[in-house]
């Protein structure tokens, strides 16, 4: 299977019922593929589905960002969609490790957490984010990557404060999504 059909699969499978703003979404992110058989690809103009993830160590309470070296922003890890990724799943886990450098990080069951679609600059002009959380082992230990100026460990209270409406309502979700588990 190809990463285009995983992503058509995942979408098609994935539901946030308690926000109608998401069914949309998911519905623009399929429709835009539909339209666009590179859209998985940062080579589309149109826009690309990319694939992020949030560390979250839910035993202390806490979420690792990346402050991005081109936007200069506290964000969840998370990019570009690549070759060899096989699921959209296995694409954002290989941009959380890469990006924290913490090794044994595993995606939080269930698929997907949210989606999240922003403008970037020309010349494409929109990221699709398929956004996952990833667990952190006992212990997990981050090493800087070239993409970010700093890592940091952030108490579940503090994002608020260092992070946009998106990190945020991502992190919202994946407490709501690890309390579902319990």
């Amino acid at each position: 299977m190809s990463l285009y059909d995983d992503a058509v699969l995942v979408l098609k499978g994935y539901e946030n019922p308690l926000d109608p703003a998401q069914e949309e979404l998911r519905q623009v992110y399929l429709d835009h593929l539909a339209a666009h058989p590179d859209g998985m690809w940062k080579a589309c103009e149109a826009g690309h589905l990319t694939a992020s993830a949030l560390v979250v160590d839910p035993e202390r309470g806490r979420v690792l960002l990346t402050l991005h070296r081109k936007l200069r922003m506290w964000l969840q890890m998370g990019g570009h969609c690549e070759r060899q990724d096989t699921t959209l799943a296995a694409a954002a886990l290989r941009e959380a490790t890469e990006e924290s450098g913490v090794s044994g990080l595993t995606l939080l069951a269930g698929g997907p957490v949210t989606l999240d679609r922003h403008r970037i600059p020309a010349p494409c002009h929109w990221h699709l984010d398929v956004q996952y959380a990833a667990l952190a082992p006992a212990g997990a230990t981050e090493q800087i990557s070239d993409e970010s100026l700093d890592l940091r460990w952030f108490a579940y209270d503090e994002v608020a404060s260092v992070a946009d409406a998106s990190v945020v309502r991502l992190m919202t979700r994946v407490r709501a999504a690890l309390e579902q588990r319990r």
